[in-house]
């Protein structure tokens, strides 16, 4: 989740910054002068297709990335089992989740300076044969405790198709061009939050929780067996100037100097990850609040999921027609116009399900175009570190999700707070998005 706007994150993709505005300015400025070499630098890195770069199946980069989000939910059904199977307390099989996402955030941050330094290819082959053995080792688990080092390697492996997946699709495509194929990618990632519990639920009732991992690892391989054969190294030519760890550091450095960078990281994780929010006070609400039977919040959740994935598909079409920025503030805006109207039938006491599912909905179809707009302008602010923006920015998702997940459990009332977590992120997002886009260009 560098170039100009901040999406895992990847929910859904916008080319603001190749509007047709942007697109007269720069030609009016090549006719009428030479370009200087930082002018030429951002408009190579911004609409100059990569020459020499082999090209990768875009399904095959949403497996490694599906890879990594699919083992965090698909466990989650399946906690009551292995709870009883091992004698553990509930809090301990909660560890196994949370410590997965923990492994998620922090990974990122690893994984991105080492595949710019080292390529690609082979750092993501060490996270996949990582999150393979950690399956393998989960389906073996003798107690509570294994079981939980083992999901956090599981995390730390899984990570590196969340982190170089996008990547990739940034190195071997151009800036207009990635966005368009992160939202592709988004629609087959999203796929997995929703698929996941039901087969998680299905597999530990029938074969056992243990069958969950073994289902996992038998995953995990078919991805080392398919970057083996079929994914070729893209960092390298696009990075040659790494040689050596200072100068990544170097550069890792200017990354968090930078206001574009840290104002879209910010933007893109508030404008993605604050439905998390939400998520978790879900089942207090519709059974609490609404009296609805718990079988149906997986009925409610998986509408918003589908919000998420419609935002991607609109998020396809809409890039090559609309500038990335306005369309990534206009996107962010029906979210935070959304989590008014919920914060409002919260506060004045007129929340039903229709409204929560319809205003939730509205909120998860803005997020999934903001996502993929955010996460491309986001990673091509530096050019030479693409890797380490995309794990910086994915570090700084599950940040702003862990905190905003935090808050609202602070309240006594969980569709309150849940509005006011949605409407306070949603409004710093809008304010990072916009001092990011009026930020100088690094080089400028």
């Amino acid at each position: 989740m560098s170039g100009s706007t901040a999406g895992p994150t990847l929910a859904s993709t916008l080319t603001p910054h190749l509007s047709t505005t942007a697109s007269i300015t720069t030609a009016s400025v090549t006719a009428t002068s030479p370009p200087t070499p930082q002018t030429a630098s951002h408009t190579a890195s911004h609409s100059a297709s990569p020459r020499g770069v082999p090209k990768v199946p875009l399904w095959l980069l949403a497996l490694f990335t599906f890879s990594g989000t699919v083992a965090m939910h698909i466990f989650v059904p399946a906690l009551p089992f292995a709870a009883e199977s091992l004698g553990a307390s509930v809090g301990a099989m909660q560890l196994t989740v949370s410590l997965y996402i923990a492994g998620l955030a922090v990974g990122q941050l690893v994984y991105g300076p080492l595949s710019d330094h080292f390529g690609r290819r082979p750092v993501l082959m060490v996270g996949l044969v990582l999150y393979t053995i950690a399956g393998a080792a989960a389906s073996l688990a003798p107690d509570a405790h294994a079981l939980i080092a083992a999901r956090l390697f599981q995390a730390l492996g899984g990570c590196a198709g969340l982190v170089l997946g996008r990547t990739i699709v940034r190195d071997t495509t151009s800036f207009e061009e990635s966005a368009k194929r992160l939202a592709l990618m988004n629609l087959m990632v999203t796929v997995g939050p929703g698929v996941a519990p039901i087969v998680g639920a299905a597999l530990a009732s029938s074969l056992g929780w243990r069958s969950i991992f073994y289902a996992l690892t038998t995953l995990g391989l078919v991805n080392i067996l398919l970057a083996w054969k079929l994914l070729p190294e893209t960092g390298k030519a696009a990075e040659k100037a790494n040689t050596n760890f200072r100068a990544l550091g170097r550069n890792y450095m200017e990354l968090l100097k930078s206001p574009r960078f840290i104002g879209y990281s910010i933007g893109g994780g508030c404008a993605t990850t604050t439905m998390y929010a939400f998520i978790a006070s879900a089942p207090f609400i519709f059974v609490q609040q609404l009296h609805r039977p718990t079988h149906e919040v997986g009925i409610y959740l998986a509408i918003l999921i589908s919000g998420i994935w419609l935002g991607s598909m609109l998020a396809t079409r809409l890039v090559t027609r609309v500038p990335m920025r306005p369309l990534l503030i206009a996107s962010n805006g029906v979210s935070v116009v959304a989590a008014f109207a919920f914060l409002a039938a919260a506060l004045f006491g007129f929340l039903s399900v229709p409204w929560v599912v319809g205003t939730l909905f509205l909120f998860t179809l803005g997020a999934g175009v903001a996502s993929p707009a955010a996460l491309t302008e986001a990673i091509s602010v530096n050019p030479r570190v693409t890797g380490s923006a995309s794990g910086l920015y994915g570090f700084t998702q599950m940040t702003v999700g862990a905190v905003c997940t935090a808050l609202v459990g602070l309240g006594s009332d969980p569709a309150l707070a849940a509005g006011l977590v949605m409407v306070g992120a949603g409004i710093v997002g809008q304010a990072s998005i916009y001092v990011a886009g009026r930020s100088p260009i690094s080089g400028k």
